[in-house]
């Protein structure tokens, strides 16, 4: 398992083909995002169910691949089109993937973003709000 197949894998999942994740995510599995720490494979592909489910559109475009070793790191936009977000629009988020891997798949997997891009923002009266703040304190 190299971090290529990982972005191959990425760039083609959608909510139709969650049962590919065994492909590549070991038995013992960690996940962690910006909201959740996920310990187990099972427990991840309930979570990805979950996530998928009462998505639109949810695509990865993987732009840079690095890898060391046993660690690789994936740089990524995500388009997600959820009905509950940005009006039903497409939101792109940036992020980066830090993935290990161990007995030739992925045994940890580690996503940062900015959440608030991706769901606070997104809100119709908190989204403002957090905007503003945002410009502030670039000033």
């Amino acid at each position: 398992m190299d971090i290529q197949t990982v972005a191959r894998f990425y760039a083609e999942l959608n909510k139709d083909n969650l049962n590919r994740l065994a492909e590549i995510y070991h038995q013992d599995v960690v996940f962690e995002d910006a909201a959740h720490r996920i310990e187990g494979y099972s427990a991840l592909l309930t979570y990805f169910q979950k996530l998928y489910k009462n998505v639109d559109r949810c695509q990865f475009v993987i732009s840079e691949e690095y890898q060391c070793d046993g660690t690789g790191f994936l740089i990524w936009n995500m388009h997600l089109q959820h009905p509950s977000l940005a009006g039903g629009n497409t939101v792109t988020v940036n992020g980066i993937s830090q993935v290990k891997f161990a007995d030739g798949k992925v045994i940890y997997h580690r996503d940062y973003f900015d959440l608030g891009e991706m769901l606070y923002e997104q809100l119709p009266l908190l989204g403002s709000i957090i905007k503003k703040i945002k410009q502030r304190l670039g000033q």
